[in-house]
């Protein structure tokens, strides 16, 4: 039995196929398309999954979309009769539905050589989120939690989980929402592409929470552990705000209203000089939503009494806050699959709708990796170096195999020990917004100035963000606050304090690390050289970044050896090969 799930017509669009249970190809559209976010029908991530499954359309037993039409009904209908919105608000809603509900026919105009017998099941949106971890979790039982902007006219849900059952006991329905709310903190601070939530939070730490009564005047908690929105400081609820959700980059209108002008002044322009007012902002916004977010867990722990969660939607992507979640709640273990957002829903829909088929015991079916993307051979590398020979020449660069995997690891390792920066790319691609050691670029952690090395020859970020650490799973207690295991870049833990002078690249302003822990079973060659760089430096990490520049995460080696040539990477290693500059 096949069951190809999907998150269609929205940010982050992407496709999984799941075969008797067990998770067998996961990817978001953005890396084939090239554009971020990208919005629209998967039909180039449904093509992979299929390759890799050696499968045709007609071979799927069952589509699930991690979104229901139908799903929270009469809260849309008393919304609409109570609030009054402007009419264009509900056109659009209804025309995204649309295309959800036609997704049978686009898939069989998508690939017209592969007849499609089956239908499509809707799984509505939160319970999807829910299932994306839950059920690839390694808990039997779990409080479950999910928090986001919008999906299927709800911002959270959160119940409990039991072998292969998820129970859906509450839920936050629009207009309040916490994603809103950071959101459009994060336009009104000056960042306003989607996704662009993540700046907020690097810029967090340089401030101080100055704001943060006025925050809880636009965030109000409830004493059932939930929270509303003051809409006096948004516009969603009743104007039609600009959403772009399909074939193409996704974008939002402001969300924010005049109030929060007159609250906080004029907004910050796109180009605009950052001051401390908006550090102290930025600031102030993340401690509200920890605020908030804390709230609610501790309330779900107390009326549940289970100390492990599982936890997914959008703002399951905010780290800082996740690592935090051992010091604010009395969880004990936390599940945060590598795609907490929308991409993750597609998991979501085909392991819910597998199981509800099935029913039973649930599968082995525990994510502890996120490679599930494509992979290329030595011949599919070797061949584009040949064809690119002459350019890769002409740029002054040379090209070598390593066939022994001890010395590719130990000469890359003395690489990076010597200051340069190295593409990686090796095996299948990751899962989820996050390069886990796939298709990474690598760096020394102990040079001060590798952040600017890195923002001045590729990345061109700014400066207040920070680089993240990849850790031997075994030498995670030695160097940082925690010994949990992040094998997905999921959580931010303090870096030890005598230990933050060694390694100044990962180590952000306030003292922490958005580490990823490195287990020998799951990426033996990452492990490895890492494990190299270990020995000739007596530190067990790298700075780890994602393999791109201003763009979506590399997939192919096309990709890979595109990015190296246009920036001022010094090495780049693609399976055995490895390409330097003679400069290097």
């Amino acid at each position: 039995m096949i069951v190809l799930g999907l998150n269609a017509y929205h940010g982050d669009s992407a496709a999984c196929l799941v075969r008797d249970g067990r998770l067998i190809a996961a990817a978001e559209e953005e890396r084939f398309r090239r554009v971020k976010h990208w919005a629209g029908l998967p039909t180039e991530a449904v093509r992979y999954c299929l390759e890799e499954a050696g499968a045709g359309l007609a071979d799927i037993s069952y589509v699930a979309i991690n979104s229901d039409p139908h799903a929270n009904f009469w809260h849309k209908t008393w919304f609409a009769l109570t609030h009054r919105p402007d009419p264009r608000l509900i056109w659009s809603r209804l025309t995204n539905q649309r295309r959800r509900v036609s997704v049978e026919e686009a898939l069989r105009a998508a690939f017209p050589d592969s007849a499609y017998a089956g239908g499509v099941h809707f799984v509505e949106h939160h319970l999807a989120h829910l299932a994306s971890a839950f059920l690839v979790s390694p808990f039997e039982e779990a409080v479950t939690v999910s928090v986001d902007g919008f999906g299927d006219f709800a911002s959270a849900a959160w119940g409990s989980g039991h072998g292969a059952r998820i129970n859906v006991d509450g839920k936050v329905h629009f207009p309040h929402s916490l994603g809103i709310f950071y959101q459009a903190m994060t336009q009104y601070l000056g960042f306003p592409h989607y996704g662009d939530e993540y700046k907020v939070m690097g810029l967090a730490p340089y401030g101080e929470p100055r704001y943060l009564p006025q925050m809880r005047n636009i965030v109000c908690l409830q004493e059932d552990g939930t929270f509303w929105l003051n809409l006096d400081y948004f516009r969603h609820h009743r104007e039609k705000v600009e959403y772009t959700w399909n074939n193409g980059e996704p974008s939002v209108g402001r969300l924010y209203s005049t109030a929060l002008e007159a609250e906080f002044g004029p907004s910050r322009g796109k180009h605009e000089a950052l001051t401390q007012h908006h550090k102290d902002l930025a600031r102030s916004v993340q401690a509200m939503y920890e605020e908030a977010f804390f709230h609610l867990l501790n309330s779900l722990h107390a009326r549940y009494r289970l100390d492990t969660l599982s936890l997914a939607g959008g703002c399951a992507m905010n780290s800082v806050a996740n690592g935090k979640i051992y010091r604010n709640t009395p969880f004990k273990q936390v599940y945060i699959q590598s795609a907490a957002g929308d991409a993750g829903g597609a998991i979501g829909a085909a392991m819910i709708l597998w199981h509800q088929m099935n029913g039973g015991a649930r599968r082995n079916s525990i994510m502890d990796h996120a490679y599930w993307g494509p992979q290329f051979n030595e011949e599919q590398i070797s061949g584009l170096l040949g064809v690119k020979n002459e350019e890769i020449q002409g740029r002054g660069c040379r090209v070598e195999r390593i066939i022994d995997e001890d010395d590719l690891c130990r000469r890359t390792a003395g690489s990076i020990a010597e200051g340069r920066v190295v593409g990686w790319f090796q095996g299948r691609m990751e899962w989820g917004p996050r390069a886990l050691g796939n298709r990474s670029i690598l760096c020394d952690p102990r040079r001060a100035d590798m952040k600017d090395i890195l923002n001045i020859k590729i990345k061109r970020r700014e400066s207040f963000r920070p680089f993240a650490p990849s850790v031997l799973r075994e030498a995670v207690s030695e160097w940082f606050e925690t010994d949990d295991d992040v094998p997905f870049m999921m959580q931010v833990f303090q870096i030890k304090e005598k230990r933050r002078a060694l390694i100044p690249a990962v180590t952000h302003v306030d003292g922490s690390g958005r580490l990823q822990t490195v287990h020998r079973d799951t990426n033996p060659r990452y492990y490895r050289l890492i494990e190299k760089f270990y020995d000739l430096t007596g530190v067990p990490m790298l700075l780890n970044t994602s393999f791109n520049e201003n763009e979506p995460v590399v997939c192919r080696p096309e990709e890979a050896l595109d990015c190296f040539l246009r920036t001022k990477m010094d090495v780049l290693v693609m399976g055995n090969w490895v390409v330097t500059r003679n400069n290097g």
